[in-house]
């Protein structure tokens, strides 16, 4: 099983612990970002996706113009964007960019974001289905070689095709993320690789299990899984503890100019509440999962973290690879210096760990 590595390229240089100083769009960041990626060996690079920010597909286009081999997984919602013109927008541009674009399905937890865009689907099971009507369209759209017909709840599509097809015959990559029964509902039928936050050991071990369940009842093979973290590094371990006692210092201190708090109303989305059940477990779970800026922030994004030194981190990676996760989607709260940082030391070092283990066993790497 092969092991990759995600990075994320946000719109402007802003976290947990940075007040954006510059634009909301800022292109000469962006560009940076990308190209510290490439250089340090991520595979691939999220865009994410949310109401009011800029548009992920476009910036997606951007990263794919200024870099050479990185890939993109631009974040989409469905319900906004007719799934047909969705399935042409990202094959164009996976013709356009040798096959380096990937789908990441967000569906959306928190209702109130979600209006920000008109949707009308307030019950999240409700908006699930949808989902899954939407990756049936999507998939058809990408794969039909001639004209199909669909007639869901929620979708309904007569002479549906498109001219333009992905570069891969079976069609563009898809992450699903989402903590609900629902959402691994969904995964289960249509995702290539299911998304995770950083979770325990337990924890993953029980949503992988629910996948597989889930993938097995659609007659499919089970996905691969990523884990989302954050790895906090240093050359030494109680470097690597004082280094996150000041970003959990920094964090606090800049909630109210960064927006990175617990939300007023007490939303959590299924997800936020699997990271803030850790969080009641205490802050150190298992050997190096560290829980504070997810309780500090609500857990509504990706607030888990690792912390050591860039052996003991990979030594980590390599547990969650013996649990079936292959790819690590990983940020700083630095984000341009943490990742050319990782990829110094933690990515080439996970890289050689993992495929130690492939060889002891007699793996092959896919």
């Amino acid at each position: 099983m092969s092991v990759e590595f995600i990075g994320f390229i946000a719109n402007s240089n802003a976290s947990e612990t940075i007040v954006r100083q510059g634009p909301v769009l800022d292109a000469a960041y962006i560009e940076t970002v990308a190209k510290a990626h490439e250089l340090a060996g991520f595979d691939r690079a999220l865009l994410a996706f949310h109401s009011t920010t800029p548009d992920a597909l476009q910036v997606a286009q951007h990263v794919l113009t200024i870099t050479k081999s990185l890939k993109v997984m631009i974040a989409q919602r469905p319900g906004f964007t007719a799934p047909t013109l969705l399935a042409r927008q990202l094959a164009t541009l996976d013709q356009l960019y040798g096959g380096r674009v990937s789908l990441h399905v967000i569906t959306g937890g928190n209702a109130a974001e979600l209006r920000q865009d008109g949707n009308t689907l307030d019950d999240k099971d409700e908006r699930y289905a949808r989902t899954s009507e939407f990756l049936d369209v999507v998939k058809l759209e990408w794969t039909s070689e001639k004209p199909f017909n669909y007639s869901g709840k929620y979708y309904n599509v007569e002479n549906g095709f498109s001219q333009v097809k992905p570069l891969q015959k079976a069609g563009i990559y898809t992450f699903v993320g989402g903590g609900s029964d629902a959402a691994i509902d969904v995964a289960g039928k249509h995702a290539d690789t299911f998304a995770l936050w950083g979770e325990s050991y337990a924890q993953v071990r029980d949503v992988t299990s629910r996948v597989h369940n889930a993938a097995v009842r659609q007659g499919r093979r089970t996905p691969r899984f990523s884990l989302s973290v954050r790895p906090i590094i240093a050359p030494t371990e109680k470097q690597a503890w004082e280094k996150a006692d000041e970003i959990l210092a920094r964090a606090t201190a800049l909630q109210d100019k960064t927006g990175y708090r617990k939300p007023a109303d007490g939303h959590a989305t299924a997800g936020a509440r699997r990271l803030l059940s850790l969080a009641d477990q205490g802050s150190r779970i298992d050997k190096r999962l560290w829980t504070e800026i997810a309780k500090l922030t609500g857990a509504n994004s990706n607030t888990t973290a690792l912390v050591g030194t860039p052996e003991q981190v990979a030594e980590v990676f390599g547990d969650y690879y013996d649990l079936g996760v292959s790819h690590f989607l990983i940020r700083g709260f630095d984000p341009l210096p943490d990742a050319i940082e990782y990829g110094r030391e933690l990515i080439p070092l996970t890289r050689e760990l993992i495929a130690k283990r492939q060889a002891v066993r007699g793996e092959a790497a896919e």
